[in-house]
C-alpha cells in the first residue's frame, strides 16, 4: 500500500514541478496562473516531498524536495528583486496614494467606498474598475475636484483617478488590442515638484498573448516619461510572473517588499499581490499597506505613500 501511495504521490508532485519549471524553458500562457504562484506552490511541493519521505525513504523523493525547495528560493529572490530601500519612517510623505479595484459589478458598496475615499486623506485616488462610483462623482468632488475617467477625457468607467490638486497633463489611451481605454497618464505638482502618474488595468495573462502586447505598450510609454513616475493598477499577475520580471528589468520600477497580498480576497494574507504601486527613482516609495475592508469587492485596496530623494 505505501509502494502505490509513493508511485502516485511521485507522478503528481514530478507533474506539479514540471509545469513550474516550464518557465525556464519556454514561454507559455496557459501556465500564468501556476507561474503567479510559484512560491505557494513551491510550498506544497515541499510538503508533499516531506510526506513522501515518510512513506519511503527513495532517492527519487530526496531529488523532488531538492527542486522543489530551489523552486521556493528562487521565487522568494525574484519577489525581492525589484525592492527598493524604503525612506526612513520618519521622513514627511511628499504624498499620498489610494490604488483600489471595486469590481464592476459591486454597485451595493458604492457609497461605502466613496465615504471611505473622501475619508482616506488621500492626494490621489487611483479606482479600478469604477463603473459603480460614476453617480457618486459630485459627491467626490467636494473633496477631490479633479479627476480623470467616468465622463472626464472619456466616457468610459474602467479607471477613474481623483485628485486634490489641479493636473498638469492627463490623456487616456490603450493598452494592446484586447480593451480600449485602460491606461491613463497625468501629471501633478507637489509643491514644485511635477509627479507622473500611470494607471494600468492589464488583460488576465492566461487570455493568449494579449498581456505581453499590453506590457510592451506600457513599457514603451514609461520609458518615454521623464522624471519621478508612479505606476499603479490592476496587473492580474504576481511580481514573479515571467513577463512582469521582463517588464520590471527594462523599466528602473521598483515595488516594496513584501508586496500585500491583493486577490484573491478568501485567501487573505496568503494570497498573491496582482495589484501593484510601482515607483522609479528619485521617487521612492515609504510604506505600502493594504486596506484589510475589501468592502464587497474581489481585491484589497492599497494604500502608499511616496518621497522623493532631493
Amino acid at each position: 500500500m505505501k509502494d502505490t501511495l509513493f508511485r502516485i504521490a511521485s507522478v503528481l508532485l514530478s507533474l506539479l514541478l514540471a509545469l513550474m519549471s516550464l518557465r525556464y524553458v519556454t514561454h507559455a500562457w496557459l501556465l500564468a496562473f501556476v507561474y503567479s504562484f510559484q512560491i505557494h506552490f513551491a510550498l506544497v511541493a515541499v510538503a508533499g516531498c516531506l510526506v513522501l519521505l515518510l512513506l519511503k525513504r527513495h532517492w527519487y523523493a530526496y531529488l523532488l524536495l531538492t527542486i522543489a525547495v530551489m523552486l521556493l528560493g528562487h521565487g522568494v529572490m525574484m519577489s525581492r528583486e525589484f525592492a527598493a530601500t524604503t525612506a526612513s519612517a520618519e521622513t514627511r510623505p511628499l504624498f499620498k496614494l489610494m490604488s483600489f479595484n471595486i469590481e464592476h459589478e459591486n454597485f451595493a458598496n458604492a457609497g461605502r467606498i466613496a465615504d471611505f475615499i473622501i475619508a482616506s486623506n488621500a492626494d490621489v485616488v487611483n479606482v479600478l474598475e469604477a463603473a459603480p462610483l460614476r453617480p457618486h462623482i459630485a459627491r467626490l468632488a467636494a473633496t477631490y475636484p479633479y479627476h480623470i475617467g467616468c465622463g472626464a477625457e472619456t466616457n468610459e468607467c474602467d479607471t477613474l483617478v481623483l485628485s486634490k490638486r489641479p493636473f498638469a497633463d492627463k490623456k487616456v489611451s490603450s493598452l494592446g488590442k484586447l480593451w480600449r481605454n485602460r491606461l491613463t497618464r497625468s501629471a501633478i505638482d507637489f509643491d514644485g515638484t511635477k509627479i507622473n502618474f500611470l494607471v494600468a488595468h492589464l488583460a488576465k495573462p492566461y487570455f493568449d498573448d494579449f498581456q505581453t502586447d499590453e506590457l510592451f505598450d506600457l513599457r514603451s510609454v514609461a520609458n518615454a516619461i521623464d522624471g519621478p513616475l508612479v505606476l499603479t493598477g490592476d496587473f492580474n499577475s504576481a511580481i514573479v510572473d515571467p513577463r512582469i520580471q521582463r517588464f520590471m528589468r527594462r523599466t528602473g520600477f521598483h515595488t516594496a517588499f513584501p508586496e500585500p497580498a491583493s486577490w484573491p480576497i478568501k485567501t487573505g494574507r496568503f494570497g498573491i499581490s496582482i495589484d501593484h504601486v510601482l515607483a522609479r527613482p528619485p521617487l521612492r516609495l515609504q510604506s505600502v499597506k493594504r486596506i484589510e475592508d475589501n468592502m464587497g469587492s474581489n481585491h484589497f485596496g492599497l494604500m502608499a505613500e511616496f518621497t522623493i530623494d532631493r
